[in-house]
């Protein structure tokens, strides 16, 4: 009973890591309907607004001409619409395709009855390769990341040409350029008002800040006419950032005085490009996080104890010890990753029978330590710790009792 208890696979705690995976397209179908809905409502007022003008002008005896004009320029804005939505629907058929194939990708962990099927090896690979495709995404290996996605066939479990696009974005800020992520903000202007975020308005600061930085007398002049435009709207919600950018104009960008060394500074691209992918994240409902770090994480936390960092962990940092460890946490390759992550919360100990302690306060079974002694020469009446190489005698050696 209890070997089937350890073995039975609870899919619910799995698909704690896989939110986002369902999460995402739910919020590109939601962002794809208000688009489509913002345009019909706007061809809608343009619609109804030319018919009224229309009709009214042939009853004041406008020519036929000029309202046949008037309604082909209606209709051909009405086909422009329609080109927009069919491309909108086009798009959104990808998406539920994609969600059809995440949804059965997730029903097939809820058909293994234990960790040790093959079929929940395959399904953990798959994972795998998805997490890995995330991760590469985050980090600019687009290339890499397709090819990966491709080979595995699991296009439609990755969100590539999200990704691609937040990249895209961030790398043009990188490059001190705020069209491409101003479009970005025009774009999603509705949601990103919903959840009170500044990225719109620190890119029109950044903005001002190069027409600033130039000095010149023309370029201050639209500097102080783009601030009326752009910066003082935000002055309620904005207040202090408004007064140094307005105070940013009587400074050079040598000065060394803050806020407007930190303003001038080129760091602030490097910011920017932070806010974004936070805020893209966001809006999307995506970790901040790669998910590879996350579960990363989780499986070293679960792995963690005290003694993985002690500096007896193991043979490989203790010439004296006698032992070689096999704890995962405790080797060279995962020891530095995991020292920040929390410990292991064991709801169960395990100990060694007779347990006995040592002067150094280390705790061994008695039969292990007798017989580790033995193999390795110790003097009769002594025995020899395997982790630290400190020998004892036998006689301060104390029975433990465990209650």
């Amino acid at each position: 009973m209890a070997d089937f208890t350890i073995t039975q696979l609870n899919a619910e705690s799995h698909l704690l890591l896989d939110q986002p995976l369902l999460r995402l397209p739910y919020e590109l179908v939601r962002k794809n309907f208000q688009t489509a809905r913002r345009l019909v409502e706007r061809e809608r007022e343009h619609v109804i607004s030319t018919l009224s003008d229309t009709a009214n002008a042939s009853l004041t005896g406008e020519s036929s001409a000029q309202s046949a004009a008037s309604l082909d320029a209606m209709i051909n804005r009405m086909q422009g619409l329609k080109r927009k939505l069919e491309n909108l629907h086009e798009e959104e058929k990808v998406i539920y395709k994609h969600s059809r194939k995440r949804i059965e990708h997730l029903q097939n962990l809820y058909e293994i009855p234990s960790l040790l099927d093959v079929k929940y090896d395959e399904w953990s690979r798959i994972r795998l390769n998805r997490l890995l495709v995330d991760y590469m995404l985050r980090n600019g290996y687009a290339d890499s990341a397709k090819a990966l996605a491709l080979d595995r066939n699991i296009e439609d479990l990755v969100d590539m040409e999200v990704f691609i696009q937040c990249s895209r974005i961030q790398e043009s800020l990188k490059n001190q350029r705020t069209q491409e992520c101003l479009a970005w903000c025009n774009e999603n202007k509705q949601a990103l008002k919903k959840i009170n975020s500044s990225l719109e308005f620190e890119l029109r600061l950044q903005q001002y800040i190069e027409l600033v930085r130039s000095r010149e007398l023309s370029r201050l002049l639209e500097a102080r006419v783009y601030a009326q435009k752009f910066l003082v709207p935000h002055y309620e919600t904005q207040m202090e950032m408004v007064n140094h950018a307005v105070a940013l104009m009587a400074y050079p960008e040598t000065v060394r005085i803050e806020p407007y060394a930190t303003l001038y500074s080129l760091t602030r691209w490097d910011t920017l490009a932070r806010l974004f992918t936070n805020t893209h994240h966001s809006l999307l409902s995506l970790p901040t996080r790669p998910l590879l770090h996350i579960a990363l994480s989780a499986g070293l936390s679960s792995l963690k104890t005290p003694a993985c960092h002690s500096k007896y962990a193991s043979s490989s940092s203790n010439a004296n010890s006698s032992t070689t460890s096999v704890c995962p946490i405790c080797s060279t390759e995962l020891n530095d990753l995991a020292r920040n992550v929390p410990y292991a919360h064991h709801t169960k100990s395990h100990v060694e029978n007779d347990p006995v302690l040592l002067p150094n306060g280390r705790i061994y079974g008695r039969h292990r330590l007798e017989m580790m002694s033995e193999k390795v020469g110790v003097l009769e009446g002594q025995v020899k710790d395997p982790t630290t190489g400190e020998t004892f005698s036998k006689e301060t050696i104390q029975k433990v009792y465990i209650s």
